[in-house]
């Protein structure tokens, strides 16, 4: 009883690991590839991988400036913002000295009424500076992933070292960087690859299908094993009548890869229209600055002998005025293109796909 119940029990096992093994090989086929149908679908999933990535670098670039930009206009709202003060403490200074004169009867109510109205105008600006100050701290820890906040400065806008000169002979090759343009060939790529594989489905399919069986004369001497064998017949899937399906599939995969070619062209022209466009920008935003500082140091001295000759009795109060509103501007004016000049070099970095190093 002991020795037939080993046999039933080696016997049932025998036939589990059996119908495991014919379990395990039925949910395996193995497709020949002949035409290279596999082939070509598998050169299109590594391409839309590296599309994926190439895009992700793409996010990653256009964050990076759009941080650096939002940084730089924060900086330069700063300078703003003490300009501002600067002037009204002056002006508030000068209206106190224009009622003196007014009240010893040297000036007139007319001259206290224009002091008034530029402390008034420098007043009302401080207080739209600081709000855009605070938005643009808002934008920045948004970029950042915080929550709405103060945004920790470094050094001022007057203080940021000097943009370095851009180099001559930069060569184009550089723009093979741009994420965007790697990005559109992975695509192309992709679909010159689906191509192929539209058109491997005008020929059958041949696959490898396991199973397994008891032993047979014409397979004795294959993958035999105890008296059972192992052995992979094949099983051909051959494309029947689809009423112009595959042909269908076929141009409609030709028209994906016409329209990722054309991506592709576009995005390389865009690639050097923002090159050409950031190298124009950063240079005549540096002649703008090397102009506007000598005009701001003319103001500062027309601004300071106006009011000289007005409290000496030489010139009227409006000049004095007419000269603190200028300096005013242009002060601002300076600020703003100092701020422009960094943002310039924000945008060719991020035209030649990361800067202008090798």
């Amino acid at each position: 009883m002991t020795r037939a119940f080993r046999r039933r029990a080696t016997h049932s096992a025998k036939q589990t690991c059996y119908f495991d093994r014919r379990d395990l090989l039925k949910r395996h086929d193995y497709e020949v590839d002949i035409w290279g149908r596999l082939r070509r679908a598998t050169e299109a999933a590594r391409a839309d991988l590296l599309f994926a990535e190439e895009t992700r670098k793409a996010v990653i670039t256009t964050l990076v400036g759009e941080v650096a930009s939002a940084y730089f206009n924060l900086i330069e709202l700063d300078l703003e913002l003490e300009i501002a003060e600067r002037t009204l403490a002056t002006r508030q200074e000068s209206l106190r000295l224009i009622r003196v004169r007014q009240q010893g009867g040297v000036a007139t109510m007319l001259d206290v009424r224009q002091a008034e109205q530029l402390v008034y105008g420098a007043s009302q600006t401080i207080p739209d500076i600081e709000r855009l100050i605070e938005q643009t701290e808002n934008q920045i820890s948004l970029l950042m992933g915080r929550n709405p906040g103060e945004v920790a400065r470094g050094r001022g806008l007057t203080e940021q070292e000097q943009p370095p000169s851009v180099p001559p002979g930069l060569p184009s090759s550089l723009l093979e960087r741009r994420p965007d343009i790697r990005a559109a060939e992975q695509n192309l790529m992709a679909a010159t690859a689906i191509i192929g594989v539209a058109k491997a489905a005008y020929f059958p399919r041949i696959s490898l299908t396991g199973f397994a069986g008891f032993q047979s004369s014409q397979l004795s001497n294959i993958f035999t094993d105890r008296g059972n064998y192992w052995t992979f017949a094949p099983r051909v899937a051959q494309p029947i009548f689809t009423a112009g399906r595959i042909k269908s599939n076929v141009r409609l995969t030709e028209t994906q890869q016409q329209l990722a070619l054309a991506q592709y062209e576009q995005a390389i022209r865009t690639g050097f229209r923002e090159v050409s466009d950031a190298l124009v920008g950063y240079r005549k935003v540096k002649e703008i600055r090397a102009q506007q500082e000598p005009l701001v140091t003319t103001l500062k001295d027309r601004s300071r002998l106006a009011y000289m000759r007005y409290r000496g009795g030489v010139d009227t109060l409006l000049n004095a005025l007419d000269a603190d509103r200028d300096l005013f501007v242009a002060e601002v004016s300076l600020a703003r293109t100092r701020r422009d000049e960094l943002l310039a070099l924000v945008q060719l970095y991020k035209a030649l796909g990361g800067g202008w190093q090798q």
